[in-house]
């Protein structure tokens, strides 16, 4: 049942989105980088991971390995965050810009009007006002009171999520945070590869 609400979850969100830019011009749609895909491909794994964990450690693991997937090096929140010593993955660079305005593998530019829209949330003029708006929203996330749909980017969701997981003891709750993850990661999927 949950993963029907999932699905269908996914086709609400997907069926917003749009392959026209606010003016009405139309962006060219193109196959999906491999660069992106491959990222892709790690943030599927690691929210598998995260979902199937056994132990509360392993979701922490994997919710890490999420969270540094999508922010990089450059971006807010990167680290250490199950205090393991050690990351488990290292990207060169995020998914989104960093905090210094660096761009990361979805642009900007962005590859399309969905990505735009669904993956980058809009312009990264002011990177830090941008993961600071995402700070603020886990800051003030709490039961009841679901506070990142708020937030435009759907990886930035994702890290919303890995990072409830990374304060939570209950494996029970990891696994609902990672359903919610992976809702957000097949948006981001979709806006590369059925946008238009």
């Amino acid at each position: 049942m949950r993963r029907l609400l999932l699905t269908l979850a996914t086709a609400a969100v997907l069926a917003a989105c749009s392959a026209e830019e606010p003016d009405g011009a139309e962006l060219p749609s193109t196959a999906i980088p491999s660069a992106i895909a491959a990222r892709l491909d790690a943030l599927d794994a690691a929210v598998f991971s995260w979902r199937e964990a056994a132990t509360v450690a392993g979701a922490h693991a994997a919710a890490e390995d999420a969270r540094n997937l999508v922010v990089g090096p450059a971006g807010a929140l990167y680290g250490d965050g199950d205090g393991s010593g050690s990351l488990g993955v290292e990207p060169a660079t995020g998914l989104l810009p960093g905090l210094d305005g660096s761009p990361g593998l979805a642009g900007p530019p962005a590859l399309n009007a969905c990505v735009d829209a669904d993956v980058l949330g809009g312009s990264w003029e002011d990177p830090q006002e941008r993961w600071d708006i995402m700070l603020e929203a886990i800051d003030a996330w709490a039961p009841g009171g679901n506070t990142f749909p708020s937030l435009p980017s759907h990886p930035q969701r994702v890290v919303g999520w890995a990072t409830l997981t990374l304060e939570a003891d209950d494996l029970d709750l990891a696994h609902e945070y990672a359903g919610h993850a992976q809702l957000h990661v097949d948006v981001t999927r979709a806006a590369y590869e059925s946008c238009g």
